[in-house]
């Protein structure tokens, strides 16, 4: 987008037209010139990556690929038989959890059945 007045031929909504002018707007600011925000107007002013990668923010994405990565070596591990050993994780600790399921029945209880009838909208069990 060259021109804010571009806004009145796309087909959007309310509030995502006041983020892309208010982003415009403070795009005319010499004091936020460095945040280049009508170059990234388009994208409400965000010109960041979909995802964090900042630690102290959130996780990075290389401790996720790992967690996964791990996941899925104890997965093979139990698929083959072995008795899987986890491994310390990047903050050096390790957690290891142990489940057991067992079946315990199918369909709603009593009281879970009631509760979901009386919160359906009229007539939705009749489909």
């Amino acid at each position: 987008m060259r021109f804010v007045a571009e806004l009145g031929h796309l087909d959007l909504p309310a509030h995502a037209e006041r983020l892309i002018r208010t982003a415009w707007a403070l795009g005319a600011r010499r004091d936020l010139a460095h945040l280049r925000l009508r170059a990234w107007a388009h994208m409400l002013g965000f010109r960041g990556h979909f995802s964090t990668k900042t630690r102290r923010y959130s996780t990075t994405l290389g401790a996720l690929r790992a967690a996964r990565a791990e996941w899925r070596r104890l997965q093979a591990a139990i698929a083959r038989g072995d008795n899987p050993q986890p491994v310390d994780g990047p903050d050096g600790e390790t957690t290891l959890v142990l489940a057991h399921w067992t079946f315990t029945g199918t369909g709603l209880t009593p009281a879970e059945a009631w509760l979901s009838a009386s919160l359906a909208p009229e007539g939705a069990n009749s489909r």
